[in-house]
C-alpha cells in the first residue's frame, strides 16, 4: 500500500504490526477507518486511522504510519501503508474467520473449521475450498458460497496491491476500487486518464502521475483528450464555461508539453475535431466578438449553460403586478426610518427589484452595490424565509435563510417572487 507524497513527508514513519481487535468506524464510499488493534507488547489497544477497503476483527495488519496527539481522542496511528499478513495461532484464525470477512462463516462456523483443519485452515480454503464440507454443519452449497466469498476479498486484495505497486496512494485505491471493483486493474492498466473522468477528487495531475508510473506514452491520444478537458476545467475555475478553439489549442500545447515531448498544435487542432465529433466536446460558431471564431465547451457546462439560460428566459417573461406607488412609498419611510440617502441609480434599483422577475445589480468597486442589495433584500424578503446567496467582495456566505422573497400586491393575495445576483468584481 502506498501513500501520496504528502501524506508523511514531514513526519518519521514507523511500522506497527498486530490484530484488529475491533472497528470503530468504516465508511463504505472513502474507506475511512478508526480500528482499535491489539500490538504484540502493548497492554493498551493502538487506535489506528487511515482508509481500507475492506477491514474486520481478526485481520493482521503490518502497518507504516506515523503517531500524532488528537486534541480529543488523544494518541493514534495514522497509517501510510497496510499489509495484511496471515493470522499465524488458532485463535487468531478463529478470530479472523469469524469476523464477517467471508460471507457464510460466523464464529461458530470458524471455530469448527479451524479446529478441523488446524494451521492449514486457509490454506485449504485457498486452494482445496470444496473440502469444507468435510467438515460437521457445513454442506456443498454453503461450501460453494464460502469459496464465492473468498474469491471476491481475494480479488479485492489484488486490486489494491496491483494500485499500491503502481504508485497510487490509499486513499486513491480505495476509491478507484469502489468505482471499478473488479475491472480496476483493466481501466487504469488501458487508460488511467479516466480516473479524472469518473472519480471525483482524482484529476488530470495524478491521472499523469499514475500513467507515466505504468509507462503510458506522453504522446498518447488518451493523454493529450485528458488534457484538452483538463485546460477547460480550468478555466472553469476562472469563469470560463468555453473557450476560443484557437485559444484551447494554445493552452493544450503549453500544457501538454514536456521537456523530452513536445506537442503539435495541429495534433490538438485535429484531436479536438474528432471529439467533438464523437460528442466528448461541443463545438459552435462564437458570437458578439467572438463571431468569427468557433469556441469549446466541455459538455456538461454547455448543457447547463443552456438549460439555465432556458430556464431564465421562462422565469423572465412571466408577468409581475406589483403596486409601485406603495413601493415609492416604503422606500420613503424605509430611508427616513434609517436616516440613509439612495442616488437615483440606487433607487431605481429597488424599483426594478420589486417590480422585475430578475434582477442583475452590478458595477465596479465603491458603487454602493452591498448598501443598493441591502434595501432590495430587506423590501423583498421581510418576513420570508428561502436561502438567497450572496456573493459579497472579501467572501461568498449565505446571507440569510429565508423563502422566496415575496410581497403583497395592492389586494394582498398576490405574490411574485424577487431574485438577487449581486456580483462585487474582484480588482
Amino acid at each position: 500500500m502506498s501513500s501520496s507524497p504528502h501524506e508523511h513527508e514531514t513526519h518519521p514513519t514507523e511500522h506497527v504490526q498486530g490484530i484488529v481487535e475491533r472497528v470503530t468506524y468504516h465508511a463504505e464510499d472513502s474507506g475511512y477507518t478508526v480500528a482499535r488493534l491489539k500490538a504484540p507488547g502493548v497492554r493498551d489497544l493502538v487506535t489506528i486511522v487511515g482508509r481500507f477497503p475492506d477491514i474486520h476483527a481478526g485481520q493482521s495488519l503490518r502497518l507504516v504510519g506515523y503517531w500524532r496527539d488528537h486534541a480529543k481522542y488523544g494518541q493514534q496511528f495514522q497509517v501510510v501503508q497496510a499489509q495484511e499478513t496471515k493470522p499465524a495461532t488458532l485463535t487468531g484464525l478463529e478470530k479472523y474467520l469469524g469476523s464477517g470477512l467471508i460471507k457464510g462463516i460466523g464464529p461458530v462456523t470458524a471455530r469448527r473449521i479451524v479446529a478441523h483443519f488446524g494451521l492449514e485452515t486457509l490454506e485449504i480454503i485457498e486452494q482445496s475450498c470444496s473440502r469444507l464440507s468435510e467438515v460437521p454443519g457445513i454442506a456443498h452449497k454453503r461450501a460453494a458460497m464460502i469459496e464465492h466469498a473468498w474469491a471476491a476479498q481475494k480479488a479485492i486484495k489484488e486490486v489494491m496491491l496491483f494500485l499500491q505497486g503502481h504508485g497510487v496512494s490509499t486513499t486513491y485505491a480505495v476509491k478507484i476500487y469502489k468505482q471499478y471493483s473488479d475491472q480496476a486493474i483493466q481501466v487504469v492498466s488501458q487508460n488511467p486518464y479516466q480516473l479524472a473522468a469518473d472519480i471525483y477528487g482524482i484529476g488530470f495531475i495524478t491521472a499523469d502521475t499514475i500513467a507515466r508510473i505504468l509507462g503510458i506514452s506522453p504522446d498518447s491520444d488518451f493523454r493529450y483528450q485528458a488534457g484538452i478537458l483538463h485546460v477547460l476545467n480550468l478555466a472553469s475555475e476562472e469563469g470560463h464555461c468555453f473557450l476560443p478553439v484557437p485559444k484551447l489549442v494554445e493552452e493544450a500545447t503549453k500544457r501538454l508539453a514536456l521537456p523530452d515531448a513536445p506537442v503539435d498544435p495541429t495534433r490538438i487542432e485535429t484531436l479536438v475535431a474528432s471529439m467533438a465529433e464523437a460528442q466528448q466536446l461541443i463545438v459552435e460558431q462564437g458570437y458578439a466578438d467572438l463571431a468569427d471564431q468557433r469556441i469549446c465547451y466541455a459538455p456538461a457546462f454547455y448543457h447547463t449553460e443552456v438549460a439555465l439560460a432556458k430556464r431564465l428566459a421562462r422565469f423572465a417573461h412571466r408577468p409581475v403586478e406589483v403596486d409601485l406607488p406603495r413601493v415609492g412609498r416604503w422606500i420613503d419611510a424605509f430611508t427616513h426610518k434609517r436616516d440613509i440617502h439612495l442616488s437615483a441609480e440606487q433607487r431605481r434599483a429597488v424599483e426594478l427589484a420589486a417590480s422585475s422577475r430578475i434582477l442583475v445589480l452590478t458595477g465596479g468597486p465603491g458603487c454602493g452595490k452591498t448598501f443598493t442589495f441591502s434595501c432590495c433584500f430587506m423590501r423583498g424578503c421581510r418576513g420570508s424565509s428561502r436561502e438567497v446567496s450572496f456573493y459579497s467582495k472579501l467572501r461568498c456566505r449565505r446571507f440569510l435563510t429565508y423563502p422566496p422573497a415575496s410581497v403583497y400586491s395592492s389586494k394582498g393575495r398576490e405574490y411574485f417572487c424577487l431574485f438577487l445576483i449581486v456580483w462585487c468584481e474582484l480588482r
